[in-house]
């Protein structure tokens, strides 16, 4: 079991090396998103277009851009630039996240999202429909909710096939 989960995980490594290849490259790459951290702007499943950065242009607040780390990608909106003597530092957010990022600099900047698509390929958003100012209190709320209703639909099973009853906090305290 752990021969073919090292298999995966170097597959995984390899096509994350070959995406940051690609994108400093100049060549626009697209992905399938995964998680809710961009809910609603980005809900799991849609396909992201990212394009490199034109040279010499940052991206602006409220643009959604493609940064890279050690996992892979993460597709956050930039909230703000802080420049401090020589050294530039972007700060991103998902819309929906409670906090912001830890800084990163120019240089983990993949790209920007340009596009984004429905998973059978309907263009959903494109251009400056991408830019703006989410409300993260709000996206919270309604990833919160979905997460409730998405258990409740899909109640976990015990070993012996049974479902398994969700604790409830005790009351008074």
């Amino acid at each position: 079991m752990s021969l073919k989960m090292n298999k995966i995980s170097d597959n995984h490594i390899i096509v994350k090396d070959i995406g940051f290849s690609l994108l400093a490259e100049g060549t626009a790459l697209k992905v399938k998103a995964d998680g809710y951290s961009m809910y609603p702007s980005i809900k799991p499943g849609s396909v992201v277009l990212i394009e490199p950065l034109a040279e010499g242009l940052p991206p602006s607040p409220g643009e959604i851009i493609a940064w890279k780390r050690e996992a892979g990608l993460v597709v956050h909106r930039l909230v703000r630039i802080v420049r401090e003597g020589n050294s530039i530092s972007f700060f991103t957010r998902g819309d929906s996240c409670a906090y912001e990022d830890q800084p990163i600099k120019k240089e983990q900047i993949a790209g920007k999202v340009v596009q984004l698509e429905s998973p059978d390929g309907r263009i959903l958003s494109s251009g400056d429909k991408l830019v703006r100012k989410p409300s993260y209190l709000y996206n919270r709320l309604i990833v919160w909710v979905l997460v409730r209703i998405r258990r409740v639909l899909r109640p976990s099973k015990s070993p012996g096939g049974a479902k398994e009853e969700t604790p409830h906090p005790p009351k008074g305290g």
